[in-house]
């Protein structure tokens, strides 16, 4: 049996998925490009497989059409945004993800975004760079109110990261964990009524790409001009030309972005100094990353049922 991992990095930590594979009697195909496939060259690579560990790459109608032998898509993350679900069960193929692993990675870089934007942390550093030494005045954590928007397992993790923190925690959740909420004393409010009371606003939803935006001028006029917005989650989400206009005439305080509509980003937010962009790291951490592909191989295995041995 063959399978693809388009993954860019697969087994670069931690070998034992890999060897997993070639026990089960894999013959593994690795991307070869070190960055995410375009389309066609998933056609070429899919040839044959009977299985893929997948990436962010776009698994199309047309190339999943054409990977005839291809039985289950095992995602090495969370997102299933590139995978067209549709055709996938049309076509009979399994589609799979690992919905636990990056948890922690995606809470812990959410936080440290927010102390990084509060206490001007990458600000100071450009200053030392360019040869200024200027001592940036920044704000606490501490008693702010939180708006997290989309309480899943995500969101449930960065409120108790931020327990210490002795925050006010708001949350926009059409289906909120009630046993959590009342637990850590978490007010349910609308998504308009959050934006007008949140000190720091964090993205924290799955919604399939071409979805309209959810922060626009409109509710970007809603926030407190000592406001901050954090986006790890999906890069559509924010109007970004938008959210520039808003921090360039100080509407909002700052923000800080993970992810964007377009990657790799190259857009004028770079020109501000009340934002701070980074590369899509939300799960880019090592024992995140050893724990996804450990259990996108697992879910594999389980899915194709003749790979099982004895």
């Amino acid at each position: 049996m063959k399978t693809l991992i388009s993954t860019r990095s697969f087994g670069e930590f931690d070998r034992k998925p890999l060897d997993k594979l070639k026990e089960a009697g894999f013959e593994i195909v690795l991307n070869p490009y070190g960055r995410s496939l375009e389309p066609e060259e998933s056609i070429e690579l899919l040839e044959g497989a009977t299985g893929l560990i997948a990436g962010t790459e776009p698994l199309t109608e047309e190339v999943l059409n054409k990977a005839g032998s291809l039985k289950v898509i095992s995602r090495c993350g969370t997102g299933m945004d590139n995978v067209d679900l549709e055709a996938a069960k049309r076509l009979g193929i399994k589609v799979l993800n690992t919905p636990d692993a990056p948890t922690l990675a995606v809470a812990e870089l959410t936080l440290g975004l927010i102390l990084a934007l509060y206490r001007r942390i990458a600000e100071s550093d450009r200053c030392i760079r360019s040869g200024r030494w200027k001592r940036q005045m920044g704000q606490l954590l501490y008693r702010k109110k939180l708006g997290i928007v989309g309480l899943g397992r995500i969101g449930k993790r960065l409120v108790e990261l931020t327990t210490p923190f002795d925050l006010e925690v708001m949350t926009c959740e059409p289906s909120p964990d009630i046993e959590f909420v009342q637990r850590h004393n978490i007010q349910v409010l609308s998504f308009n009524e959050l934006l007008k009371k949140a000190d720091i606003v964090s993205l924290h939803l799955s919604c399939p790409k071409g979805t309209h935006c959810l922060i626009g001028r409109n509710e970007l006029a809603l926030m407190k001009p000592s406001a901050i917005l954090i986006n790890t989650s999906r890069g559509w989400m924010i109007d970004e030309e938008a959210l520039y206009e808003a921090l360039a005439n100080k509407i909002i305080a700052g923000a800080a972005l993970d992810v964007f509509e377009n990657e790799p980003y190259d857009g004028n937010l770079r020109n501000l100094d009340n934002v701070i962009l980074t590369t899509h790291i939300g799960s880019s951490a090592k024992e995140a990353r050893i724990k996804m592909e450990k259990d996108a191989v697992e879910n594999l295995l389980e899915a194709l049922p003749e790979s099982k041995k004895g």
